[in-house]
């Protein structure tokens, strides 16, 4: 196997040989993991799918793990960083860190005896981080200029076609809210459930830095917050684990600085308009062939999460005639008859596949899974007739002809929000909750 075969020759160059029990961890949405022992000691190679996909990234694998080194250094969370891949090695770009103890997995963090112990240990955590200084991270982390990054996400907005509204609108709000800037800090940049380890009710590894950057340190705080990353309890805002005024405590606390919570509000919009850019982009990446994961096409779907968690933060602006104004019936679907359609081909293939689960294990058994909930949303998809894109109207809310204050339009993305959600992802646990607000729907 060249993988490896290259990984014992980078190992070598450590003084670290007899690698055994190579096998690739689940999830990953960009680069890949792979644990691994040698010298009777667990490590975890990351690396990229491919050389061509670190093309056009702010930097690579080596001032990724010169950025984690110094983390770690300042007592971080952060693990320890045992040699980067070389061209000679043949395995393309990466590097390799002792693996730490912990669990990644959102759902059994949340589990724990003690979230808040785990809350306020990240809060410590990322004021760590924000303390680190410019002459302690390599030159090439980029210092974030607000304003151009969200033309930067207006242009991708453009570039994905332009017509979901709900961005549009998330576009145009932070156009006209766009904060001054502040003396920018080292921001890890995906600071969440998912990119943290922790055991028995303690954080023990912060994972992931490749989006690391200078600028806002409330970007950082904000991120971690957002809905999506709750998981199962949105009814706890603080990375699910606890409420903002604890780790707002806790990272006053640790970091002596006060926080805004008028910049907090900005950023978290900016990164929910951001990730679902993100979502959006994975369909391109599948569609160019610069990487056929199955799990792009999926979390390109994903946008819609985004887009109902966006409306729930921006319609506290409309006018409170239209926030009451009722929303649209959907439109019902008609039953299907004669030949199958294509959701009940997807239906059946989905439920053929549920029988071979127990054959399967590691990615591959990760795979299926992804596998399924695309068939999933083919099935729900094809009794769906609402019309969900809509350039004009995108458009209209950029240019600020359209605003909330627009009658019936506050209603119409609502219930356009819900039904392209329920295609997509009704197990969001966000649905449930505009159900509730929106239609009085328990």
């Amino acid at each position: 196997m060249a993988l490896e075969q290259g990984l014992a020759r980078a190992m070598e160059r450590v003084g670290l040989g007899g690698l055994s029990g190579l096998v690739r961890l689940t999830g990953g949405a960009t680069m890949e993991s792979w644990r691994f022992e040698a010298g009777g000691e667990q490590y975890v190679l990351r690396r990229a799918p491919s050389l061509d996909f670190m093309e056009g990234r702010p930097f690579g694998h080596a001032t990724e793990a010169a950025v984690i080194r110094a983390a770690h250094a300042a007592g971080v969370t952060a693990p320890e960083v045992v040699t980067v891949l070389e061209e000679s090695d043949g395995i393309g770009s990466g590097f390799v860190m002792r693996a730490l103890p912990g669990t990644p997995d959102p759902r059994q963090i949340l589990a724990m005896e003690d979230a808040g112990t785990i809350l306020r240990e990240a809060a410590r955590d990322l004021a760590r981080i924000h303390s680190l200084r410019r002459e302690d991270i390599p030159a090439d982390v980029p210092v974030m200029d607000y304003r151009a990054s969200i033309a930067d996400l207006r242009q991708q907005f453009e570039d994905a076609g332009g017509d979901r509204p709900i961005i549009a609108l998330g576009l145009r709000w932070m156009e006209d809210n766009c904060p001054d800037p502040v003396e920018p800090v080292l921001n890890h940049g995906d600071f969440r459930l998912g990119n943290i380890l922790a055991r028995d009710s303690h954080l023990t590894g912060v994972l992931d830095w490749e989006l690391a950057h200078f600028g806002d340190p409330h970007e950082d705080l904000a991120f971690g917050c957002m809905a999506v990353w709750r998981f199962s309890r949105v009814d706890r805002p603080a990375l699910g684990l606890g409420s903002l005024e604890d780790y707002v405590a806790a990272y006053e606390a640790e970091s002596g600085v006060k926080l805004d919570a008028g910049r907090f509000r900005f950023w978290l919009i900016y990164r929910t308009v951001w990730w679902a850019l993100g979502c959006l982009r994975n369909a391109d990446l599948w569609r160019s062939g610069e990487d056929r994961m199955l799990e792009r096409v999926v979390i390109s779907r994903r946008t819609s999460e985004q887009e109902l968690d966006l409306l729930l933060l921006l319609e506290d602006e409309a006018p409170e005639a239209e926030q009451d104004r009722p929303l649209p019936e959907p439109e019902e679907a008609p039953e299907p008859v004669g030949e199958s359609s294509a959701g009940e081909i997807a239906t059946a293939v989905s439920e053929w596949l549920e029988t071979m689960k127990d054959r399967v294990e590691g990615h591959d058994r990760f795979q299926l899974a992804v596998a399924r909930n695309a068939l999933g949303m083919i099935a729900r998809g094809d009794g769906c007739f609402a019309e969900y894109d809509d350039e004009i109207l995108a458009q209209e809310l950029l240019d600020g002809d359209r605003s909330l204050a627009s009658p019936g339009l506050l209603a119409l993305l609502r219930r356009n929000a819900l039904d392209k959600l329920a295609s997509d992802v009704p197990k969001y646990p966000m649905l449930a909750l505009a159900r509730a607000k929106w239609i009085g729907e328990e």
